[in-house]
């Protein structure tokens, strides 16, 4: 019986609850193995499952789930092992056929419910390895804490180290409700590659303060990063890289840069111009996080806005005959448009927040800048609390702003030499990707292993329009882009070909032992 048609059937008859434990020995010439799959039954419809055989380690191999009506299917495509059987009545047993290449036996497997104590925000864990670390930067003397995530399997794996963009962040790369490098480092362990994320500096247990570190400084802790990940056994020396969104994709090529390198670099909307211009751009700059938000997401929806009028305005001239040509001469034309409303968007906020920079810049003594900052700050955004200046003024007198105005992405980018991969969404509004991405492309034109990658409809956190996100209880809920998660593990594994995951054959053979 083949997976697929089982798999494809959209109509399942009598679909009862399979969540819960099932388990049962396996005879084997010499013994048995004990079996274990755990199903969980998601809120979309679906079962998500492992398969576990504790004795020969292998560990939460995912695991697909077909039924229809009594029949229960299994398959481990990974370690090519499936079970079809039969559930009894009850619902207590399935009784059936395990096989693999070149073995078959019969097989019941027993029903263990869920704790009836379990909490409704219970999960199951997740197919792989999870360790939680603590990565030594012996340069700073600090520590910071973060979680290793190993693919299942014998190893050894292609790796990737995260980093986060700018301020202070957990080692999920959190906005609200999500999660951009959780999403990343779930998607990349479930496929191969294993995943090492910390938390910035000052957040949770990890030492050290956000606002003192310059980008050298983070770069010292990627460098520390890399060599925790070098003495991981179950990790491929050889292939391990760093991936950074924002400012820590800039972290990621200077890493590159310096002695004892990664094998790759992938940049998530890094930044190309100076820091000073990338800062000057920045809506609500030294606001409140909750105007600056304001600011972003009223431009959000009007992006949005003038996206969904462009589309149906092509639905209509396509209801009205118009041919291709035309349509493309409008979409041009509605391109430029934006491209010239998008620079004049860019120019007023340079315009405005400039100076502000500007004085920072000039004028060292932070006390003296600050009482200049102060009103200038109300001037611009009156009607809020003094507390609320005082505080904006202290933030761009900070260590890390005035370590920013001075960075300039560009240096050392000619010592690149390892693989590069830029991404950046068309849609960003804090870094804008046409200047950006230009700018780091020459500054890495001698680089011949470089690719350059601008995605359509993606924006700084590299979520897609919202009407293409996934509904969770009826709610929107933002993921990161499958198109830019397709792209970075494509491009990964080309360079590094995961390991080959143990077989069913070795399965056997190691019960015979």
């Amino acid at each position: 019986m083949l997976l697929a048609p089982v798999l494809a059937s959209a109509q399942v008859l009598n679909k009862y609850s399979l969540e819960g434990e099932w388990k049962g020995p396996l005879q084997v010439p010499g013994g048995s193995l004990p079996i274990q799959i755990i199903v969980t039954e998601l809120a979309s419809g679906n079962r998500f499952a492992v398969l576990n055989v504790v004795p020969q380690r292998i560990n939460r191999i995912p695991t697909a789930v077909a039924q229809k009506g009594d029949t229960v299917l299994f398959v481990a495509e990974e370690v090519g092992c499936r079970f079809i059987g039969a559930r009894t009545p009850d619902g207590k047993h399935i009784t059936g056929t395990w096989t693999q290449p070149g073995f078959k036996a019969p097989l019941t497997l027993e029903f263990i419910p869920p704790p009836p104590s379990a909490p409704k925000t219970f999960r199951f864990p997740p197919p792989y390895r999870v360790q939680e670390v603590s990565i030594r930067n012996e340069a700073d003397k600090i520590s910071l804490q973060g979680t290793l995530t190993i693919p299942a399997g014998q190893g050894p794996f292609p790796s990737v180290v995260l980093l986060s963009d700018w301020g202070p962040q957990n080692q999920d790369g959190q906005y609200g409700n999500y999660k951009l490098l959780g999403g990343l480092a779930d998607h990349l362990t479930r496929r191969g590659i294993a995943v090492l994320r910390f938390h910035d500096r000052g957040v949770g247990q990890s030492g050290g303060q956000t606002e003192l570190a310059s980008p050298d400084d983070r770069t010292r802790d990627a460098q520390a990063a890399l060599a925790f990940m070098r003495t991981q056994p179950l990790v491929d020396a050889q292939h391990i890289g760093l991936i950074g969104h924002g400012e820590g994709g800039n972290v990621a090529l200077l890493a590159a840069a310096r002695p004892l390198p990664p094998a790759f670099v992938v940049t998530l909307a890094a930044a190309g111009l100076p820091g000073s211009d990338v800062l000057s751009v920045q809506p609500g700059l030294a606001q409140p996080q909750a105007v600056a938000d304001t600011l972003l997401n009223k431009a959000l929806r009007d992006q949005q806005r003038r996206t969904t009028t462009i589309q149906e305005q092509v639905e209509k001239m396509r209801a009205d005959g118009s041919n291709a040509a035309q349509i493309q001469i409008y979409l041009d034309q509605q391109y430029l448009r934006q491209k010239a409303e998008e620079k004049k968007r860019l120019d007023a906020l340079m315009k405005a927040q400039r100076p502000v920079l500007e004085m920072v810049r000039q004028m060292p003594d932070d006390l003296a800048a600050q009482a200049l900052l102060t009103p200038m700050l109300r001037e611009a955004h009156p009607g809020q609390a003094d507390s609320t200046y005082q505080a904006g003024a202290a933030w761009l007198t900070s260590p890390w702003t005035r370590s920013y105005l001075r960075f300039y992405p560009q240096r050392e980018l000619a010592a690149v030499q390892c693989p590069v991969l830029l991404l950046h969404g068309s849609d960003d509004l804090l870094v804008n990707a046409t200047a950006n991405l230009g700018a780091l492309e020459k500054g890495l034109k001698s680089n011949r292993q470089l690719q350059v990658r601008r995605l359509d409809g993606l924006n700084h956190l590299f979520q897609a329009p919202v009407t293409e996100w996934p509904l969770i209880d009826g709610q929107p809920s933002p993921v990161v882009a499958t198109a830019a998660l397709d792209i970075m593990r494509n491009w990964i594994q080309a360079l590094a070909p995961a390991s080959k995951p143990t077989t069913a054959p070795e399965i056997r053979q190691n019960a015979k032992n």
